[in-house]
């Protein structure tokens, strides 16, 4: 019987594969039950190129006193800085590596205002 954190690391596999292929870079996304982390990472894999979690100081005090960076309204902000950092980094492409989770509720709330905020995926 495989734990569920086994469970998602298979599921992921494939896409990484599949990325690593076609050489772009990679939005992933890693989601706690208090935070949600995303990064870019180039193409070959080697270099982190932007990273925007709901840990940094400044995100937390935006998200107000509890800091809450397990919801919704997390998730878009995090999505936007991500955009804007890897803009910055001269990333406009990257494939969406959502690490084996589900594409639905805060992992598809990042990806959708990344991609508001002006990435391509």
């Amino acid at each position: 019987m495989m734990s569920k954190k086994e469970q998602r690391i298979r599921r992921s596999r494939q896409t990484r594969i599949r990325i690593a292929i076609k050489g772009v870079a990679r939005l992933t996304v890693n989601r706690t039950n208090l935070h949600i982390y995303a990064s870019v990472i180039s193409g070959d894999g080697t270099h982190v190129l932007a990273t925007a979690s709901t840990v940094e100081a400044d995100v937390r005090k935006s998200l107000g006193a509890a800091g809450k960076g397990g919801n919704l309204h997390a998730a878009q902000l995090i999505g936007t800085r991500i955009a804007e950092k890897a803009k910055a980094a001269g990333v406009e492409k990257v494939a969406f590596d959502r690490a084996g989770f589900a594409y639905h509720g805060r992992v598809k709330a990042l990806a959708e205002a990344a991609r508001e905020a002006g990435l391509q995926f």
